[in-house]
């Protein structure tokens, strides 16, 4: 008898109490685990100068993918540091050539590399690269040529010409790839395609997925911690009334 008391007295298990526990556990994994990839792959940089316009303004914040050097592909806008061009500061420009390749501005208003011309839709309208008008340079093995998006006034590779490196910097300098501008929400950085002629371009970095990790995760502890609530309320109201015997 105190067996089948004990029986009738236990509470059933709630399934949508445990689908509930279930997906904020989920939740909190994903979500966390996104922040944890993000922090590990990124770092956040701002822009204080114009010389990236338009395609980074001054005063933006951008994510970089932490990357080797080596990595590093035409049409790439990266952050480096370099001594002879900045002390104590990172840098952010793009490339245009690596080692072993052959630049130089212009060939009918149009940069050169390897003696092809490259088309370079990010620059603003009516910004002619002939405005960086440069002989030909070789670039090292092992070294890097950088110039801003808005060429009339970076202090790019173009600058630092008469230096010994003749205004190359090396890979081993570069510390990140820009993939987007977060602030103000531009998004994810257009892919160079004018460079897909003289070789493979970089992938675009998992930063997608590590935002959709962290919506996702969101989403689901929010959506898990409401069900409770909301299944209780919706519960009571689908119980049905019982009047004392004898009532009419």
């Amino acid at each position: 008898m105190g067996a089948a008391g004990y029986d009738k007295g236990k509470s059933k298990a709630d399934p949508g109490g445990i689908l509930s526990g279930l997906a904020v556990a989920l939740g909190c994994v994903l979500f966390l685990g996104g922040f944890a990839w993000g922090a590990v792959l990124y770092r956040p940089y701002t822009v204080p100068t114009s010389s990236m316009a338009p395609t980074i303004a001054a005063g933006d914040r951008v994510l970089a993918q932490r990357v080797d050097g080596g990595e590093v592909r035409r049409g790439d806008v990266v952050v480096f540091t370099d001594k002879t061009w900045v002390s104590n500061a990172a840098v952010v420009k793009r490339v245009v050539a690596v080692g072993g390749d052959t630049v130089a501005c212009c060939t009918e208003g149009k940069l050169t590399v390897n003696g092809k011309q490259i088309d370079e839709p990010y620059l603003a309208k009516g910004s002619l690269a002939e405005i960086q008008d440069f002989a030909t340079v070789t670039v090292p093995k092992g070294r890097l040529f950088l110039l801003g998006d808005e060429r009339s006034g970076s202090l790019d590779s173009t600058a630092h010409l008469t230096d010994a490196a003749s205004g190359t910097v090396a890979r081993s300098a570069v510390s990140a790839r820009v993939d987007a501008v977060v602030w103000p929400m531009n998004g994810m950085l257009q892919r160079p395609t004018g460079f897909e002629q003289l070789g493979a371009l970089s992938s675009p970095g998992p930063l997608r997925t590590v935002v959709a990790l962290i919506a996702v995760g969101g989403v689901l502890v929010l959506g898990g911690g409401a069900w409770g609530p909301i299944a209780n309320r919706l519960g009571r109201r689908a119980k049905p009334r019982t009047e004392p015997a004898g009532a009419r």
